[in-house]
């Protein structure tokens, strides 16, 4: 019993070393990145801008291809060479009519792409409060959008667009050179091999009193497109307050290459640009479904560019359930996603709250074993004759 006790403090103190060693491990591990707008082209291309980000490894390269001709869309495509490199044909790119317009060479070092698509944004009555969509006002195509050029900061850039009304739909890619966590609540983490979206809506006039909204996402790839939504439980709710789900729409491999690629978030949403718990919505998702993927092709010029016959699946993410605030309360909303290839990152316990978990858990143990080791001696002790026997 007494080596059970003592175990556990070890246990966690290794829990706490292992997770040091995972933050200096991922601190080792680097991307190279170099970012490109519009790369190849000798003038601004008059529909929307293209951004290629290519992220580097030792042996391996990230190419991160987002896209506002037609519907804003964002590319994965993952090789297995450091010199990869993308080629666009602008005048068929341009033309939205010809897959092929844009490569990555050498076409043999593809390991892996995927694409994720916004393409509409949905809005509907909630008369009765029940956050049961119904009642659909025409959508908004985001294909339709006039959008802006694209923002740069380093590897971070923000696209917006409206319809020709009040109020905007932006979007924000940020990729990264190494494993971190989001400053802003919801604080996803992301590793080498993820990018994080932050989707926005801000002062669009609700067209009822009680409007809530929906965003629609299409998942486009190859052989091996992300089909299905798993839900994963934590008991951890350090980064994200009162949020212990997180969920990942993934590739449907069955063989032993496993995951290949995702998109990941939490189910929450904001009501207020700086994100708080007091502003914090719950939101859910739609289970994915085949959609055409011709029809995704017509709508975003990347996908014509670069898939031929691709395959697709469509969902929606839902802001807002019962009894919460309505959109007009705030006329704000934001979420936020990963999006990367391989499996997706696992959050684990801070070594702040793994040492806080040692110490609270630790001490009681060692009173107990202290409680212990004076009890037996003090029975030892009491059950000594009181008198040595004279020979």
């Amino acid at each position: 019993m007494a080596a059970v006790l003592v175990g556990r403090p070890v246990v966690f103190l290794l829990a706490l070393l292992r997770s040091c060693s995972g933050s200096f491990a991922a601190e080792m591990s680097k991307r190279q990145l170099t970012v490109q707008l519009n790369p190849g082209s000798t003038a601004p291309p008059p529909d929307g801008d293209l951004l290629h980000v290519r992220a580097v490894g030792d042996n391996d390269t990230l190419h991160y291809l987002f896209c506002s001709q037609g519907a804003p869309t964002l590319l994965l495509v993952h090789t297995n060479s450091a010199s990869s490199t993308v080629k666009v044909d602008w005048p068929l790119f341009l033309a939205r009519n010809t897959s092929g317009s844009l490569r990555v060479e050498p076409e043999s070092s593809i390991l892996y792409s995927t694409a994720v698509v916004f393409s509409r944004l949905l809005e509907y009555d909630d008369v009765n409060d029940t956050a049961n969509p119904s009642d659909f006002f025409p959508p908004y195509e985001l294909q339709s959008f006039t959008w802006s050029h694209l923002n740069l900061s380093g590897p971070v850039a923000v696209l917006c667009g409206s319809n020709n009304s009040t109020g905007s739909l932006c979007l924000q890619l940020s990729v990264f050179d190494s494993e971190g966590r989001g400053q802003a609540w919801p604080r996803l983490k992301h590793t080498v091999d993820s990018s994080q979206m932050l989707v926005w809506l801000d002062g669009l006039l609700p067209r009822a009193n009680r409007s809530r909204f929906l965003l629609e996402l299409q998942a486009v790839g190859g052989a091996n497109p992300l089909s299905r939504v798993e839900v994963h439980q934590s008991i951890d709710d350090e980064f994200t307050p009162s949020i212990f789900k997180v969920s990942q729409w993934v590739s449907s491999v069955n063989d032993s290459s496993g995951i290949l690629g995702f998109v990941q978030w939490k189910p929450v949403a904001y009501r207020q640009p700086n994100p708080s718990l007091e502003n914090a919505t719950p939101c859910r998702h739609s289970d994915p479904r085949p959609q055409s993927g011709q029809m995704i092709a017509a709508a975003s010029g990347l996908i014509q560019a670069f898939y031929l016959g691709p395959e697709a699946f469509g969902l929606n993410v839902s802001f807002g359930i019962a009894t919460e605030p309505f959109y007009s309360a705030t006329r704000f909303l934001s979420w936020t996603a990963v999006v990367g290839v391989g499996s997706p990152p696992v959050d684990s316990f801070s070594p702040l709250v793994v040492a806080i978990m040692a110490v609270g858990l630790g001490t009681p143990v060692a009173l107990l074993l202290l409680g212990g080791v004076w009890v037996c001696v003090r029975k030892k002790a009491t059950d000594s004759p009181a008198y040595e026997p004279i020979n």
